[in-house]
């Protein structure tokens, strides 16, 4: 028990919340992935490179984040 709770109501609380930010996170890059498609398609060869780095940028440090939070 933590402060007169059992701990798995804590852990419960926590998974939702996690998840929560999951389907934030998950909505912010579909955004993202969206407006860089199109601004992609519109740019010049230099542009779309920088925009593809942005995005693999994007995502490994998305997956930096979900993999530290495993136990």
């Amino acid at each position: 028990m933590v402060d007169d709770r059992y701990c798995i109501d804590i852990l419960t609380q926590i998974c939702t919340v996690n998840r929560s930010l999951q389907e934030v996170v998950l909505g912010l890059l579909h955004n993202r992935v969206r407006h860089c498609v199109t601004d992609t398609a519109r740019a010049d060869k230099a542009q779309r490179e920088a925009k593809l780095d942005e995005l693999a940028s994007l995502y490994a440090a998305y997956f930096a984040c979900d993999r530290s939070s495993d136990w």
